[in-house]
């Protein structure tokens, strides 16, 4: 294959699966501390990042969760999420300003959003690791599902979990229209937006690799 033939994608299934890995190849343990701390801290910048939009004004953190699967696949990318939950349990203000602070945020109504954020970025590494999230198209489907899957922690938290612990609120164990109204339906726009977003910064990143390759 000659340089004015290269292909990201074909280059991504010949060990170089993520933008992280074929940016900078192998890393590591430092390196890949480092990139987790970057990634956790990118996340938490995000999170403060507030967006006006119908029904509902959008926080950025999840757009940043997922490119930092994508980027970094799932394994760091968990690792990196693992971090930035932990961090704002201690207490540190990394999370969204309406989200309570420390361990207070796992046990409140976000709660399940918060450790479902985990398997979020891992979903979002493995899809790009499979060569699913490489084109537009396949990225967008992809973080589109993956957004969608975050609201089976989200609710289940709330829904039944949090009251079999004990917990007393008016957000537990309310009926499903509930939960609905105040949990997804004002957020799925915002989803939409996000995993588009998410795609072009992505394939953006392949096509500028490509070109530098060239």
């Amino acid at each position: 294959m000659t340089t004015d033939d290269f292909d990201p994608l074909t280059e991504a299934t010949m060990g170089r699966d993520t933008l992280l890995s074929a940016t900078i190849g192998d890393q590591g343990t430092l390196k890949k501390v480092a990139l987790v701390l970057v990634g956790a801290l990118f996340i938490a910048a995000a999170a403060k990042v507030t967006v006006p939009m119908w029904p509902v004004p959008i926080s950025l953190q999840t757009l940043a969760i997922l490119l930092v699967g994508f980027a970094m696949g799932s394994r760091l990318g968990a690792a990196t999420v693992i971090v930035y939950v932990a961090q704002g349990a201690m207490g540190l203000p990394v999370f969204t300003p309406t989200t309570m602070p420390g361990i207070a945020a796992l046990m409140g109504p976000t709660g399940g959003f918060l450790i479902g954020f985990i398997g979020m970025a891992y979903l979002a590494g493995f899809a790009a690791e499979k060569g699913v999230a490489k084109g537009i198209f396949g990225t967008a489907a992809a973080a589109l599902v993956i957004s969608a899957l975050l609201y089976v922690p989200g609710i289940l938290w709330p829904m039944a979990l949090a009251g079999g612990m004990g917990l007393e609120a008016g957000w537990i164990a309310r009926d499903a229209g509930f939960y609905w109204t105040a949990f997804i339906a004002p957020f799925l726009l915002g989803d939409a937006l996000k995993a588009v977003i998410a795609a072009l910064v992505v394939t953006g990143g392949w096509s500028v690799l490509a070109k530098r390759r060239a």
